[in-house]
């Protein structure tokens, strides 16, 4: 009996979906079949398509993924492998399969239900991944909670985007990589670096580079995007995106000669992300501080906008209703004598003067006219 390697294989973004469904990152995918990363990177965007036996096992790889429970039901397991913790694949999982596959007719998930599943899923990834980005457990904490609740007040566009996971992990990097954050006194001083002797050599490597080099290495070699998804998300070209890469790496390479590898890079970032015990606000206090300042600025801009409206009343009112000229300068009166400036007393006036002066405090007496 012939065998026939034709095996159909689904469209490049739905290959990658079924790997995250599995909670699989590329080099997982890649140890099981046998394949490098870059293969399966290469896979999953359409740049090449496997042939011949390492198309059949992909495809029966990728059947068995479509096969297994949604992410509802799935539990999160407690593996030594610490890839996935980088990788936030469920939480993207929980955006496309938001219902589970075994009820046909069940209800849409709820705002609120969909929210939170997001965050459940997301949330625990980029605490860690902002915590590789700035060194700073709090400030991780807060950069992952402060785009969830920008997430919250912009769910109409946040829910219909194709992929909510990367749209809350832009806003967290952005936060997280404020310059900002250093004129605020909680962030003047370093934090405990981890007890790790290693740990602290690459988390001192990671901060010593640019900002923008640090977030390309950590979505490419940590995260596990492709090379033009990490572009997309950095908001640089793909050129730009890959110089940023061999820097980065030639960097960690020359103080860290052991990480030289992208794999052993990839399960260090892993490691070191793991081992610091991260953890963000539950879903409900998340949404209320969200509403809570929403609530705060809109009633900031109601009241700014009733005194910009009550000074313009008053304005009104106040202002004159009809043309008032000018009053013009004044001009000089002709045959007014000018005035004397002040000098010596004559001897009129210093008669006077002494008249008065020997005149009693009361004053002069009455003075009654004489008759004729």
């Amino acid at each position: 009996m012939t065998q026939s390697f034709d095996t159909p294989l689904p469209p490049p973004e739905e290959r990658r979906r079924l790997r995250e469904l599995g909670s699989l990152t590329q080099a997982q995918l890649a140890a099981r079949l046998g394949v490098s990363r870059e293969a399966v990177r290469a896979w999953e965007t359409g740049r090449s398509t496997p042939s011949g036996r390492k198309r059949e096992s992909y495809g029966k790889l990728l059947a068995s993924l479509a096969a297994v429970k949604p992410p509802s039901e799935v539990t999160v397991p407690q593996s030594a492998e610490p890839a996935p913790v980088l990788t936030a694949s469920l939480s993207k999982a929980a955006a496309s399969n938001p219902e589970p596959a075994t009820h046909t007719s069940a209800a849409p998930l709820t705002p609120t239900q969909a929210f939170d599943a997001l965050y459940g899923y997301c949330a625990p990834a980029l605490v860690r991944q902002a915590y590789l980005l700035t060194g700073r457990r709090e400030l991780a904490r807060e950069s992952v909670e402060q785009a969830f609740r920008v997430a919250w007040q912009r769910w109409p566009e946040v829910a219909v985007d194709p992929d909510p996971a990367s749209w809350v992990r832009a806003t967290a990097y952005e936060y997280a990589l404020s310059p900002w954050h250093r004129f605020r006194p909680r962030y003047r001083h370093p934090e405990p670096p981890p007890a790790d002797a290693s740990d602290r050599a690459l988390l001192d490597v990671l901060l010593t580079l640019p900002p923008p080099y640090r977030r390309t290495l950590l979505l490419y070699d940590g995260v596990g995007l492709g090379l033009p998804e990490t572009a997309a998300e950095t908001e640089a070209s793909t050129p730009a995106a890959a110089s940023r890469l061999l820097h980065a790496r030639s960097a960690i390479a020359a103080r860290l000669p052991d990480l030289a590898e992208p794999e052993v890079l990839h399960r260090r970032l892993a490691k070191t992300a793991s081992t610091e015990r991260l953890r963000a606000a539950k879903p409900p206090a998340v949404r209320i501080e969200s509403e809570r300042r929403a609530r705060f600025w809109t009633r900031a801009a109601i009241a700014i906008t009733m005194a910009i409206i009550g000074a313009t009343a008053l304005t009104l009112h106040t202002a004159p209703t009809r043309y008032e000229p000018p009053v013009p300068p004044g001009e000089t009166v002709p045959g007014v004598p000018p005035r004397a400036a002040p000098g010596t007393l004559s001897t009129a006036e210093l008669t006077l003067r002494a008249k008065l002066r020997a005149e009693s405090a009361n004053g002069p007496e009455k003075l009654l006219p004489e008759p004729r």
